[in-house]
């Protein structure tokens, strides 16, 4: 393996990791991250985090988007892994970018597929459905969740929201 080396490649405009061997340049791009407010009969699932960071707060069922799959699959799947819950997405709720972290969230709009049904899974502590007014706002793990929570409450079905402008 060759030694990489901090440099701007001839024609491009972002210093990048180059091999100082054979001229590889080893990309390094933003993280999709995919979830969904999953809304059952006016109540939202949430799930309390196990695992760092935050854990012990509470968050959406959202993670990292995997190579080969689909936004819409991921949240899929995420739902599944922290929630245990088989969910139908109804549309994309939001696209917000987190560029101190080098991230992009899509949040999907869901609901359960089928009876509700949800246990905490390896990444989970506990789930539960909350209504709006028992939401643990107090306890919620990121800032995107909040504003996750406000676009489902305040934003029409249609164009996604957008990062709040502070």
């Amino acid at each position: 393996m060759g030694r990489f080396i901090r440099q701007t490649p001839a024609g491009d405009t972002h210093e990048r990791a180059v091999c100082a061997e054979c001229g590889f340049i080893a990309y390094e791009n933003p993280k999709i991250v995919v979830g969904s407010v999953v809304e059952e009969a006016g109540a939202v699932l949430l799930c309390r985090r196990a695992i760092a960071p935050r854990e012990g707060f509470w968050t959406l069922p959202a993670g990292y988007l995997e190579l080969h799959e689909t936004p819409e699959e991921g949240a899929m799947r995420e739902a599944a892994e922290e929630a245990e819950a088989r969910i139908e997405l109804d549309g994309l709720l939001a696209v917000f970018t987190i560029s101190r972290l080098s991230q992009v969230q899509l949040i999907f709009r869901a609901h359960f597929a089928g009876a509700p049904h949800y246990a905490a899974g390896p990444e989970s502590q506990e789930v539960g459905l909350f209504a709006w007014e028992d939401i643990p706002w107090t306890q919620i793990a990121f800032p995107s969740v909040h504003w996750a929570l406000d676009a489902w409450r305040t934003h029409p079905i249609g164009a996604p929201a957008g990062n709040p402008p502070e």
